[in-house]
């Protein structure tokens, strides 16, 4: 099948894509179901949850967001997967208001942890969606990425102020409110009772290359995502990563 993430547009998610379709694989092998229950969290207009329904698993987006659900409903009826995903406005604290808990193989977190008041809280909710073996894929903003953005593009006064700052924040006009190391985020998964069982670095040079260099050089592109899928894994890249991707195990045992 044709690898739904591997547009021009969806290059700074390959590496996500390619971990947590692999883990999906797995599942579905240890529980002998084809279609796994997927919980998307903050999962907005569908850019993995439309995917995934492709696969065919049956995914529940929540988002606080009417217009991303609005986007998501027309993008999943194009696709003709409309059967398969459901939209529902809600968001972390109050997932159960619109989810079920302990009801889902596969939970996506990704960019919630950065908004939320209480990330260990979003965690904790998350973790408590998941059946017995369930996964987490933690997708977050991450530090050492903003850091040196801010750097290389001459503002070493607000890269100082990020690196120092708690949050993470550059400034009163950082539009993000918290960004994370990958021991932060591997901490928050344990503390949930969770396994971190993979850290992976995303967008380690996508945010860097400009795109005028990737559109117009012959093979740039693939060549690019080889090069971030094998620094992906490497810890020495975690902290230059601009986000920072988790898979959370929970353990127990698979039902029938």
């Amino acid at each position: 099948m044709p690898d739904p993430m591997r547009p021009r547009a969806a290059l700074r998610t390959a590496v996500v894509w390619d971990v947590l379709q692999a883990a999906l694989e797995r599942r579905v092998e240890a529980t002998g179901r084809q279609a796994l229950d997927v919980l998307d969290t903050g999962g907005g207009s569908g850019n993995f949850a439309v995917p995934l329904a492709r696969l065919g698993h049956r995914v529940t987006v929540v988002d606080p967001s009417p217009n991303a659900l609005f986007a998501l409903e027309r993008r999943a009826a194009e696709e003709g997967v409309a059967d398969r995903v459901r939209g529902v406005q809600g968001d972390a604290r109050g997932l159960f208001d619109v989810a079920e808990r302990g009801g889902y193989d596969v939970v996506l977190c990704h960019g919630v942890l950065e908004y939320v008041d209480d990330p260990a809280e979003g965690v904790r909710n998350t973790v408590a969606a998941l059946r017995p073996c369930g996964v987490l894929s933690l997708l977050a903003a991450g530090l050492g990425g903003a850091v040196l953005a801010r750097a290389l593009a001459g503002h070493f006064t607000e890269a100082r102020q990020a690196l120092g700052d708690p949050n993470g924040r550059w400034g009163d006009g950082d539009p993000v409110p918290r960004r994370f190391t990958a021991d932060q985020l591997t901490a928050l998964v344990r503390g949930a009772g969770l396994e971190a069982v993979a850290v992976h670095g995303v967008r380690v040079f996508s945010d860097l290359v400009p795109g005028v260099l990737v559109d117009t050089e012959p093979g740039a592109m693939e060549a690019l995502l080889k090069l971030e899928a094998a620094a992906a894994e490497l810890a020495a890249f975690h902290s230059v990563a601009t986000q920072l991707h988790v898979l959370g195990e929970a353990g127990g045992t698979d039902g029938a």
